[in-house]
């Protein structure tokens, strides 16, 4: 009874009614325009190595402090994002490019020598600010790259760094 059943839908379905008809169609229209999106990769934001502007060129800062950077921060708040494969299916490569490009507009690493005084003064203390709160790494990137969480060592590393260099008082 249940193959029957199955059979009978599949020729409701090739057959179909009208509104099985525009289904159809409309599911056809998807799958053309997903193919044809596939065609069209935004553009990958990719640097080669350290800019003579990065924070680590402006601050001192050892290895490990700047690793961790690279780790939790740098692939939307840098010139230099590491993709994952999932990046060259579209729609889902136009959603990461908007976020990294919305992460440089609000603290790019790379550019951090250009800034004035006053703003690179505020974007330390705003990198205090959301390691504490645990507000960055967001926790959509940090369910697919759980490295990236930042841990209460991480916190206490930046901010002795944050005091070393006269960034903030506490």
């Amino acid at each position: 009874m249940e193959n029957f059943l199955n059979i009978n839908i599949f020729r409701t379905f090739i057959s179909g009614t009208p509104l099985m008809k525009v289904f159809r169609k409309t599911l056809l229209l998807l799958v053309i325009l997903t193919v044809v999106f596939q065609f069209v990769q935004p553009t990958k934001n990719k640097s080669e190595g350290i800019s003579s502007d990065d924070i680590s060129k402006v601050y001192a800062m050892d290895e490990e402090l700047h690793g961790m950077l690279v780790t939790k921060c740098y692939d939307c708040h840098s010139n230099n994002t590491k993709y994952p494969w999932y990046f060259n299916v579209q729609p889902i490569g136009w959603w990461l490019a908007a976020h990294v490009h919305d992460g440089k507009e609000h603290l790019n690493f790379s550019a951090f020598g250009s800034y004035s005084a006053e703003k690179a003064e505020h974007k330390l203390e705003e990198l205090k600010e959301v390691m504490e709160d645990h507000s960055m790494p967001l926790k959509s990137y940090v369910l697919f790259h759980p490295e990236t969480e930042v841990t209460d060592a991480d916190i206490d590393r930046v901010s002795a760094w944050l005091r070393s260099i006269g960034a903030i008082d506490e």
